[in-house]
């Protein structure tokens, strides 16, 4: 699971932490869009209308979209938020499974009663970025090796007419077998016990009843809590043999990978958080993609998520440097189109604001005395892994 950031301006180049100033035909939308203030809103007016859509409200509210809102006679299954203005052609098919319980024998983080991450709550601030001593190290490559194998077992399942629901069941039972806890289930009230998020999905996916379809990308986001650790790792997956054909999905997914791939070359002892952003951007921008920046990487160790904070775009005032001893996740969030999420009312779900495809990597990362352990590498028999970029044609 990505940390949510600080919310930024979206305004034109502008680095600026964002007012409570939005935008008057976003906010008719339902769209999230802040700036810092009018005359950035004014600079940025230009760009910022093309994400509106064409379609004027007042013609939505008069024909509204043919969707389901009551439950299918047939299968029972339904859209939930049948009003909502989705920015591209995914769908949430409801009822979602109940939760999926863990026994008592197996160690729970301080979250799993009440969805309150309170340990968490304890800790801001550099200062607190703790320095993990040998034990400890010990406790997160235990970890980190059982959540490769955990994901490397959801991967191989995600094929077409597999539901996101199926592979969140399989997680969730790899989980209980390796006596570790999924660390999303109930985290902040997160209803399942992995994240899958699909094709416009940027995170925080929740798995449903929808089927996966040949020609689809699915990112699967794993965490388990084993023995007082969590480890923390997700990849993008091709399903069926369309995905692989298509240029703009392997772009994307391809983009990720190198992304995180040249961030964690950076990582040693002396490396300023702020430093992997500028990596992944530029990288990012040579390929015609554009990076998120309502999330980023964060410090996990005891806790699922603490400091540092390590942003993925460029220019970012990200304060530290890395020293031995410090864990933390890089996560890339790379988009097709905009950068911009619009977030669904499951408060969950984060898509790209204009539909466009996103995908997503990430590793749970060591620093050590000269560099850096990647704690959750890829096995030799793990599934997924990169595919030639596309050619690229002339118009």
């Amino acid at each position: 699971m990505a940390e949510v950031a600080t919310r930024k301006c979206i305004g034109v180049d502008c680095e600026k932490d964002a007012g409570s100033l939005q935008c008057p035909t976003c906010l008719k939308m339902g769209t999230d869009s802040f700036f810092c203030s009018q005359d950035c809103f004014k600079r940025s007016w230009s760009e910022h209308k093309a994400i509106h859509k064409t379609k004027s409200n007042i013609l939505s509210n008069l024909f509204p979209p043919k969707v389901v809102s009551e439950p299918d006679p047939a299968t029972g299954l339904y859209n939930p938020f049948p009003t909502f203005q989705y920015t591209g052609s995914l769908r949430p098919v409801y009822p979602l499974s109940t939760r999926r319980p863990v026994p008592k024998t197996i160690p729970h983080p301080d979250y799993a009663k009440d969805g309150i991450p309170r340990s968490e709550q304890k800790y801001f601030g550099r200062n607190n970025i703790k320095i993990l001593n040998k034990e400890e190290q010990e406790g997160m490559r235990k970890v980190c090796r059982l959540a490769r194998e955990v994901l490397d077992i959801a991967a191989r399942e995600a094929k077409p007419g597999v539901t996101t629901d199926y592979i969140d069941e399989v997680v969730h039972k790899a989980c209980l077998e390796r006596d570790s806890y999924p660390s999303p289930l109930n985290y902040m009230h997160f209803p399942k016990s992995v994240c899958t998020s699909v094709n416009e999905t940027i995170c925080h996916g929740i798995p449903d009843q929808r089927p996966l379809e040949d020609g689809d990308i699915i990112n699967i986001d794993v965490t388990l809590y084993h023995n007082g650790f969590h480890g923390d790792i997700n990849e993008t997956y091709y399903v069926g043999d369309n995905a692989k054909a298509n240029p703009d999905a392997v772009r994307v997914v391809e983009t990720s990978r190198e992304c995180l791939d040249k961030s964690i070359e950076l990582v040693k002892p002396g490396m300023l958080f702020r430093d992997p952003g500028n990596v992944i951007e530029k990288h990012a921008k040579s390929r015609n993609c554009s990076v998120v920046k309502s999330y980023c990487g964060h410090g996990i160790n005891q806790l699922f998520h603490t400091d540092p904070n390590i942003p993925h775009y460029g220019k970012n005032k990200a304060v530290g440097t890395a020293k031995p001893g410090m864990c933390f996740t890089i996560e890339p969030m790379i988009n097709l189109g905009t950068h911009r999420d619009r977030t669904w009312p499951d408060d969950w779900t984060s898509t790209t604001a204009d539909g466009a495809l996103s995908a997503q990597f990430e590793h749970t990362l060591l620093v050590t005395e000269d560099g850096v352990e990647v704690l959750t590498a890829r096995l030799p028999d793990s599934p997924g892994g990169p595919i030639p970029m596309p050619v690229a044609t002339q118009n």
